[in-house]
């Protein structure tokens, strides 16, 4: 999940580093590979391809992983071909959530994203109703335990980046969609290790919920990033201070 709240940032960024890593390969996988498989395997000639090897290297995927990943996607090695497809859909409470997913059967990825959506009170949303609620938006993360805020700020912001905010052992670095490779690239070339790196879909605007109403909203949430078919949910919702989760 992404969007401003800085709990989701910190869960997000520290899925990249716990046992979620492998299905969080799995997933980077499938956007480089369909990325090479629609613009070719050069990323300096493919900017949808070049961005998910940013994504990849920004969670630490091995280049071995990624370079076979790109040949799944031009054909050099033998592959799944995956459909991109994006849900709009609402949670309970009226929160937005924008559901992009990757699938080799667009009628099971359909079903299951319906299903979970209806189990949990929610619903599709016409097209363009919460898509025009979000902006594209460059997000790293890395560990606040390594780096200081100080460390990293005179370098992000002299390659581009817009804001560095740390919270709760996590840095993290915003910067605008055509600045991003950049700030990506001079982090790393100082050496600083990320916890993920993407552009991200930001809300505009976000939705307040009492607890109980964040806790069932946001429990659809995972449920959908669950799903080996989604790639990525953003959400527009609000946590409430002192929000915890499960």
């Amino acid at each position: 999940m992404s969007g401003h709240s800085k709990w989701a940032t910190i869960k997000h960024a520290k899925g990249a580093a716990d046992a979620k890593r492998g299905r969080i390969f799995t997933k980077l996988i499938k956007e480089i590979s369909i990325a090479a498989r629609m613009g070719g395997g050069d990323p300096d000639a493919n900017p949808k391809l070049r961005s998910a090897v940013i994504k990849a290297r920004g969670a630490n995927m091995p280049k071995d992983n990624i370079d076979r990943a790109i040949k799944k996607g031009t054909g050099e090695l033998d592959g799944v071909s995956f459909e991109e497809l994006t849900y709009e859909a609402y949670a309970p409470g009226g929160v937005a959530l924008l559901i992009e997913v990757l699938t080799d059967n667009k009628n099971r990825a359909a079903a299951d994203v319906r299903s979970l959506l209806t189990k949990a009170g929610g619903q599709l949303a016409t097209s363009g109703a919460v898509s025009r609620l979000f902006r594209r938006q460059g997000i790293i993360t890395l560990d606040g335990e390594k780096y200081t805020e100080d460390e990293v700020m005179e370098l992000a912001l002299d390659s581009g980046a817009e804001d560095i905010s740390a919270q709760d052992g996590i840095i993290e670095v915003s910067a605008p969609p055509d600045a991003f490779e950049a700030v990506v690239n001079a982090l790393q070339g100082k050496g600083f290790e990320t916890m993920s790196a993407e552009i991200s879909m930001i809300a505009e605007a976000e939705v307040e919920l009492d607890k109980d109403a964040t806790a069932k909203a946001l429990k659809l949430v995972d449920k959908l990033e669950d799903n080996d078919d989604v790639q990525n949910v953003y959400t527009n919702i609000a946590i409430p201070e002192g929000f915890e989760g499960e």
